[in-house]
C-alpha cells in the first residue's frame, strides 16, 4: 500500500452513492482521500451506450476539470426476460433523469404476470477511475437475485426495494442493513476489486 493516500475525485454527486462508496473503500486496505465532485462541474451526459462507456466519459470529464485521477462508476439492472433491460437504460427507465419510483414503477409494469422463478436479474455496476494523462483502472461487480413483485424496505435506493439478491436469504437490498448489502452487492465488489487493482496498478 503507497505511503500516502491516492487521492480521486468523486464523479457523482449522488449522495447514496457517495456514502456507499466512502464506507466501501474505508473497509479496505487501500488509503484513499476522496474528494466531492466541485460544484462548477455540471452533470455529464451519459450517452456511450455501455456501462463502462458512461463510467469513462463521466471519469475522463472530472480528471480534465480538476486535474486529478477521478472515480467514476455506471451501474445497470439485467433483467432476463426482458431481453437484458433496462440495463444501461436502468438511470432513466422511468422517463426522467434518476427518477427512482417512476424506474420501479416501470419495471414492475413490465414484468406484471411474469412467475417469481422467471424474473431473475442481476445488477453490474462498473467502477473506473481515469487520470488526466489517460491512464485508467476499471472494474466489475455482478450480483444475481430476483425482481420481486412490490418495493420492500427501508434502505438502499434505486432498484433495491424491488431486487432481493440470491444470498440475502429472500429480503431486497432496501431489507439489508448498509453494512450487510455493502458486503456483497454489485457496488461493493466493483469497488473492492478496483482497490485490488489500485494498490497494484497505480502510479
Amino acid at each position: 500500500m503507497a505511503d500516502h493516500p491516492l487521492t480521486l475525485v468523486l464523479a457523482t454527486a449522488n449522495a447514496h452513492k457517495v456514502g456507499e462508496i466512502r464506507s466501501i473503500l474505508a473497509s479496505g486496505d487501500l488509503a484513499v482521500d476522496l474528494r466531492p465532485r466541485p460544484v462548477e462541474v455540471p452533470e455529464v451526459v451519459e450517452d456511450a451506450g455501455t456501462l463502462e462507456g458512461n463510467a469513462r466519459l463521466k471519469a475522463v470529464a472530472l480528471a480534465e476539470a480538476t486535474g486529478r485521477p477521478a472515480l467514476a462508476d455506471d451501474t445497470g439492472l439485467e433483467v432476463d426476460v426482458l431481453d437484458g433491460a433496462p440495463g444501461v437504460e436502468s438511470a432513466y427507465y422511468g422517463g426522467g433523469d434518476h427518477d427512482s419510483e417512476a424506474n420501479v414503477a416501470r419495471l414492475l409494469r413490465e414484468l406484471d404476470g411474469v412467475a417469481p422463478t422467471a424474473r431473475t436479474a442481476r445488477f453490474r455496476t462498473v467502477v473506473l477511475v481515469r487520470w488526466p494523462d489517460g491512464r485508467e483502472v476499471a472494474a466489475e461487480g455482478v450480483l444475481d437475485g430476483v425482481v420481486v413483485d412490490a418495493p420492500r424496505g427501508e434502505h438502499g435506493f434505486g432498484y433495491d426495494p424491488v431486487f432481493a439478491p440470491v444470498d440475502g436469504a429472500g429480503r431486497t437490498l432496501a431489507e439489508l442493513a448498509p453494512d450487510e448489502k455493502d458486503a456483497l452487492s454489485h457496488r461493493g465488489r466493483a469497488l473492492r476489486a478496483l482497490a485490488d487493482r489500485l494498490g497494484a496498478e497505480a502510479p
